[in-house]
Order: structure tokens, then sequence, then C-alpha cells
């Protein structure tokens, strides 16, 4: 059968060769992430900073050329600062003296 116009390499990219579709999809990183952010300012800044980072670029799919959602901007931005943030109060808490209070 295969000669007669059903051709076994039809479809070059059949549904067992493309990607997996069974983890999360951009929209759900992206409010992980900001979510994470968030928190991130109360808690845990250095550990969920940069899970906030990685979620909003991952929602963004890893790139500035397309249309940015706005829950992956808001998780990359504010996950950016609260690394910064964190990396400076430990940097303020290791220094002999009265750190940055």
């Amino acid at each position: 059968m295969a000669g007669f116009g059903h051709g076994t390499r039809r479809y070059p990219r059949s549904r067992g060769r493309t990607w997996s579709r069974t983890g999360p999809d951009r929209a759900t990183l992206g409010i992980i992430g900001a979510i994470c952010a968030i928190a991130g300012f109360f808690t845990l800044g250095i550990i969920l900073g940069p899970v906030a980072m990685a979620c909003g670029w991952l929602s963004m799919g890893r790139t500035w050329s397309t249309a940015r959602p706005l829950p992956a901007l808001i998780a990359l931005v504010l996950g950016t600062i609260d690394t910064l943030l964190a990396i400076l109060w430990l940097a303020g808490t290791t220094t002999p003296g009265q750190g940055f209070l």
C-alpha cells in the first residue's frame, strides 16, 4: 500500500518524535515563576529568586524576540531583583561591622 500515495514518510514529524506534552505549559511556568518571585521577597530569596528567573525565562520560550507574556516578564524581573537583594543581604552579613542596616 505504500506505493499508492500512502507513503511511510508522509508525516516526517510524527506524533512519537515531537516534543513531549506532559510537562507544564508556558503560562503555568510564568505563573509559578511570578509566585516564587513574590514569595522570595519574604523568605528564601536566594533560592526562590533563581527559580523564578528560570521559570520566567522558560516561560518566555528562552528568547527576547517574541511577544512576552506578562507573568513571565514579572517572574524574570522580580526574580532578578530578589536574587540581587539576597546576594547584597548575604554580603552585608559577612562583612565585619554593621552591614547594610
